[in-house]
């Protein structure tokens, strides 16, 4: 439509089922690929994507015209199929029900797109759970816990 302008930046972030640590340092680069190329089929633009052992952040311009909830569904069962096509992991692999999808304004782009690309690091002193519980509050979004993602305490034998 003639003189319609958007600008919308979405913070997206999903994780493994059961919270596995199963995303492996050899070949998450190659999936971190791969999900790029399917936002960007999708007619979104790729700012950042950052995947942690069990989970990732992905970090887009959002394309109005399109559906945040067919996009997930598109990248979690794209990338589900292509890990396991690869062999990619000795475990049954598959990614947790639901995802978060948070919106950012264009003065944000910098610390959102650094903050995404250093997960690795960033979970080295805060947990995944943490940080979600974080963001959720951060953001003002009601939540029931039985609904979140599957958190595992770590236990020690």
């Amino acid at each position: 439509m003639a003189n319609t302008y958007s600008q919308c930046y979405m913070h997206l972030i999903f994780a493994v089922r059961n919270r596995d640590a199963l995303i492996l340092d050899s070949w998450s680069s190659e999936l971190e690929k791969y999900i790029t190329g399917i936002v960007q089929d999708e007619g979104h633009k790729l700012i950042a994507i950052g995947t942690a052992h069990d989970h990732i952040h992905i970090f887009i311009g959002y394309n109005t015209i399109k559906s945040i909830p067919k996009l997930m569904e598109q990248i979690k069962t794209s990338s589900n199929n292509w890990i396991k096509q690869r062999k990619l992991s000795p475990f049954k692999f598959s990614w947790q029900n639901g995802y978060g999808c948070f919106s950012h304004s264009h003065s944000q782009i910098d610390s959102v797109a650094k903050y995404v690309l250093t997960q690795r690091e960033h979970h080295k002193k805060k947990s995944f759970k943490d940080e979600y519980l974080s963001i959720l509050n951060k953001n003002d979004i009601a939540f029931e816990e039985r609904y979140l993602f599957d958190f595992f305490e770590r236990v020690s034998l």
